[in-house]
């Protein structure tokens, strides 16, 4: 008999503590939203570049400039979803729970939805331009049309010197 009302009073405690520690979660929550920024569209649209890329997903805005470089499609991927709302695309890929978790030490303030057009006219992302000629495959490609013009030159000028001689 002693122990059943230990054992109820210890349930009664328990469950008072689950009360009170779900209020402070809520609590909680309700801070942290209050204390994010809202950001307009056009703030978050100018953003665009690979030093300096913020993205909008699911209402909430990230900046995921420190991400660039280690992002698995690249940085391609994440200046395509710029200046727009990117939530379709970035559900689309299907993301994994630990790329979702990792989502929120870049998250920066919330959207105003207000200021998101219905209709995205598209701004092209601020990068250098793509130039064939600096690849090292093209470099290649010169190397080896140069070096035999070069070798049958030099067999040319040897030829012609030592016919003389």
């Amino acid at each position: 008999m002693l122990f059943d009302s230990h054992r109820d009073s210890i349930y009664t405690v328990s469950a008072q503590l689950s009360r009170d520690l779900l209020v402070l979660c809520v609590q909680l929550q309700q801070i942290m939203a209050s204390d994010s920024k809202v950001h307009l569209f056009e703030e978050v649209a100018k953003h665009n570049k690979t030093q300096d890329c913020w993205l909008i997903i699911s209402g909430k805005v990230y900046d995921v400039t420190p991400f660039m470089d280690d992002h698995p499609g690249g940085d391609e991927v994440l200046l395509s979803a710029t200046g727009k709302d990117a939530t379709n695309d970035f559900e689309d890929v299907g993301h994994s729970d630990s790329a979702r978790e990792m989502m929120e030490k870049y998250y920066i303030g919330e959207i105003d939805s207000s200021t998101v057009p219905l209709k995205r006219t598209y701004i092209p992302p601020q990068q250098a331009p793509y130039n064939p000629d600096k690849t090292p495959e093209f470099v290649i490609k010169v190397l080896q049309f140069l070096v035999p013009l070069l070798i049958l030159g030099l067999a040319f000028a040897v030829r012609h010197y030592t016919k003389e001689k």
